[in-house]
């Protein structure tokens, strides 16, 4: 069990301190991944921003992912539900909620500039654990079509089964805990508070990212 997630972050940058030659992009799926993120980026001499997915809910159990869905719109499908035609109107349906929720994330998150370009980078995309691994599934497919030069999928705590189903969409996986018995990720973490949308946007205000400025720039900036 991990004390919070500024911990998990520490344990995840010490597995990943290989990459901090690479000024790499972390890239958090908010909310609960930020603080994660920052911890990361900062050992490995990395930037820091969010990757935006929503994950879809099943019908009166919310918090089971039958499917998820990227800014762009694509969504991803969890075979494990079937293709029923009921359930792909409500996925469609669903998913238009969620892509709105997303663009008024985007608008209050990073208000002043786009998104950090992934091309050419080492990109590292971290989530506080993986249930079904729908949302980091959609992330990972997303970013693939940006172009970087390696993508990782970092977590603290995730099911076997669930990394086995997000190996095809990274060039590496970390992964440090793969309990046997998995209820939901919270269950690994002696504090599980949940992040909101403030603490998001200061953390990433925290990150001293400048939009006008080439990232050199930015990294010389006393």
């Amino acid at each position: 069990m991990f004390r919070d997630r500024i911990e998990a972050g520490r344990c995840l940058a010490a597995a990943l301190k290989g990459c901090s030659t690479a000024h790499p992009l972390v890239l958090a799926i908010p909310r609960g991944a930020v603080p994660m993120g920052k911890v990361l980026a900062d050992a490995l001499d990395g930037d820091l921003d969010v990757v935006l997915v929503r994950k879809i809910g099943a019908p009166f159990q919310a918090e089971l992912a039958v499917a998820a869905i990227d800014e762009s719109g694509w969504i991803y499908r969890n075979p494990g539900f079937g293709d029923d035609p009921g359930l792909q109107d409500y996925i469609a349906e669903e998913g238009a909620v969620q892509l709105d929720n997303i663009r008024r994330r985007r608008a209050r998150y990073t208000p002043e500039r786009n998104a950090l370009d992934p091309r050419g980078r080492t990109v590292i995309v971290v989530d506080d654990g993986l249930a079904t691994g729908a949302t980091m599934i959609t992330a990972l497919h997303s970013l693939r079509d940006k172009q970087p030069a390696r993508l990782i999928c970092a977590v603290p705590v995730a099911p076997a089964e669930t990394l086995a189903k997000i190996r095809p969409y990274a060039d590496e996986v970390v992964c440090l805990e793969t309990p046997a018995f998995f209820e939901a990720v919270g269950q690994f973490y002696a504090d599980f508070t949940q992040v909101e949308d403030e603490q998001v946007v200061a953390t990433l205000r925290a990150a001293e990212l400048r939009p006008d400025e080439p990232l050199q720039r930015i990294k010389e900036m006393p």
